[in-house]
């Protein structure tokens, strides 16, 4: 199984174009280096490819990614996309997808009929664009030789269809981790994640690669720093740190940190929050990282 980070950052990327704090500042006089938003390529051949979840910067992306370039006139290497929530920076790239290119739409029904209620992904031709509903824990294959089985997480539903009253930990269709399985491989891929449950760390155990959220380092980063006024569990993500303690003893082979919020120290190589990741084994993902299971 190949796998590549096509954007590592959370919803905004790194710099967000309306921040000033030191990591976007950073980012722009290139002290660190930038990130685009959540999304990653898996392959099972090296040539056929899926997208798992399409950020608002996948034009920038399939750019700078030579595994996903066109093979021919208007011949890609992408099969599919697979979407694992609603929320604006995993599926707004499905605009940018709408060059009248065949592929498959992987989502669970209540995500497709989130997707479905926005007139403007009419642009993505039913005739080329099959949507593939995905019924929760059961096996479907998104690219020949790599098969998917998505199964709820707790979550929310994006910040659009919020009400009045929210709940984080909401289990269903809306927030989802993903299995891939290919070539006797299993990688987990969880950019959003709200609490670890022992369930969910049996259902980590023994994987090959486990990326998982890594948006805030802690619980109330963004307040302390004045950027916001919600938590990270408001926000439906666990703190890194937290998530750091909760896995310390469940076997994994290699595990990596994605969907960093531009406010996180993980984005800073030489940050102690790094540091510390890396000493509790695990890896901050950054943009063109390439895994090989």
């Amino acid at each position: 199984m190949r796998i590549i980070v096509l954007g590592a950052a959370a919803g905004g990327g790194l710099p967000q174009w309306n921040c000033g704090c030191r990591n976007c500042d950073g980012a722009r006089t290139g002290r660190l280096s930038a990130m685009t938003q959540s999304s990653i390529a898996v392959s099972a051949d090296g040539e056929s490819w899926s997208i798992l979840n399409a950020s608002p910067d996948i034009r920038v992306q399939l750019a700078a990614t030579p595994a996903l370039y066109p093979t021919g006139l208007r011949d890609m290497p992408l099969r599919s996309v697979l979407v694992t929530n609603g929320d604006i920076d995993h599926v707004a790239g499905l605009l940018t997808l709408r060059e009248s290119q065949p592929f498959a739409l992987f989502a669970t029904p209540a995500i497709h009929a989130t997707l479905a209620g926005n007139p403007m992904l009419a642009a993505l031709r039913a005739d080329l664009v099959a949507r593939q509903p995905v019924v929760l824990d059961e096996s479907v294959e998104i690219a020949p030789g790599l098969t998917a089985t998505l199964f709820a997480v707790p979550g929310k539903v994006p910040l659009y269809q919020e009400g009045a009253v929210v709940e984080t930990g909401l289990m269903g269709e809306n927030t989802v981790g993903v299995e891939l399985v290919a070539n006797g491989r299993r990688a987990l891929y969880i950019p959003g994640c709200a609490d670890l449950p022992d369930w969910l760390t049996n259902r980590i155990a023994g994987a090959d690669l486990l990326m998982f959220d890594g948006t805030l380092w802690e619980d109330d980063e963004m307040i302390r720093m004045g950027l916001g006024h919600k938590t990270g569990r408001r926000m439906g993500h666990m703190p890194a740190a937290g998530s750091i303690a909760a896995l310390r003893d469940v076997p994994v082979e290699r595990r990596v940190f994605v969907h960093m919020n531009n406010s996180n120290p993980l984005v800073d190589p030489a940050s102690p929050q790094t540091h510390e990741a890396e000493a509790g084994g695990w890896q901050v993902g950054r943009d063109g990282m390439e895994i090989t299971l």
